[in-house]
């Protein structure tokens, strides 16, 4: 058989590389960590670690970098990058950008770490922006879920009981009323940080900064692209401005 003939038919058993994202739609990428569960209980503190957060804000900023992304956003162990709305790494393959998205957070989290770690990639679609806004704003949602549950049974946990009881203690409990728990044991959980609460944001902004032109012999001032850490998020209809605001500049900027 030529190796032309040959080529050809193995191609034919690659189903889905030629599957795109179609032009005009916005496009999110969510990685979550394989096998964090496990991680953390041997490497970090519970409920929250600093230093765990901080190796989830090197990936989501390494990811940011590499894509060119317009907003990333991240909370426990997931990250949510957006895409610009007409991207076009790979020609919007599909296998392309959920392959190297995966391999780049989880090599960058490794590095880091200094063991092995997964990440799995995920992708959501969609042609409006105000869908783009309600995306954000349910993983925010749910990052608030998770950590009033996270830190409600890790207090049960420090006072002796076992997961089984501590599920059972929680079970029916209504948001407020897990608050109150915490509150009864220390924890005001309107006051922890906001990165806790509401996870974190990721972004480029412009920055000006005085130089100096060698053929005019002049001060001049230059714009800068840097990436912003966002730990005190707002929450409610002030994050949607915030994201609609922050997703058209970037679109703007391109």
């Amino acid at each position: 058989m030529k190796p032309l003939d040959l080529e050809s038919r193995m191609r034919q058993g690659e189903y889905f590389h030629s599957l795109k994202v179609p032009m005009d739609n916005w496009t999110v990428l969510r990685l979550d960590g394989r096998g964090f569960s496990r991680l953390t209980s041997d490497e970090f503190e519970k409920p929250f670690d600093s230093r765990f957060h901080q190796l989830m804000l090197e990936t989501g900023e390494a990811l940011l970098r590499e894509f060119n992304g317009d907003y990333v956003y991240t909370e426990s162990d997931e990250i949510s990058i957006l895409l610009p709305k007409n991207w076009s790494f790979f020609d919007r393959e599909i296998e392309k950008v959920l392959s190297i998205s995966a391999g780049l957070a989880s090599a960058t989290f490794s590095v880091a770490l200094g063991k092995p770690v997964q990440f799995d990639s995920r992708i959501w679609i969609s042609g409006s922006l105000d869908r783009v806004v309600d995306y954000f704003c349910w993983r925010q949602s749910d990052a608030t879920r998770c950590a009033l549950n996270g830190w409600a049974y890790w207090k049960l946990r420090e006072e002796g009981l076992d997961a089984r009881e501590v599920t059972q203690e929680l079970k029916g409990l209504k948001g407020s009323q897990k608050q109150e728990l915490l509150f009864q044991k220390g924890i005001n959980f309107n006051e922890l940080p906001g990165w806790q609460k509401r996870g974190s944001g990721i972004r480029f902004r412009h920055s000006n900064k005085e130089g100096f032109n060698p053929i005019t012999e002049e001060a001049v001032i230059v714009q800068r692209r840097v990436v912003e850490v966002l730990n005190d998020l707002t929450y409610g209809d002030d994050y949607r401005r915030f994201l609609q605001e922050q997703i058209l500049t970037q679109e703007e900027n391109l």
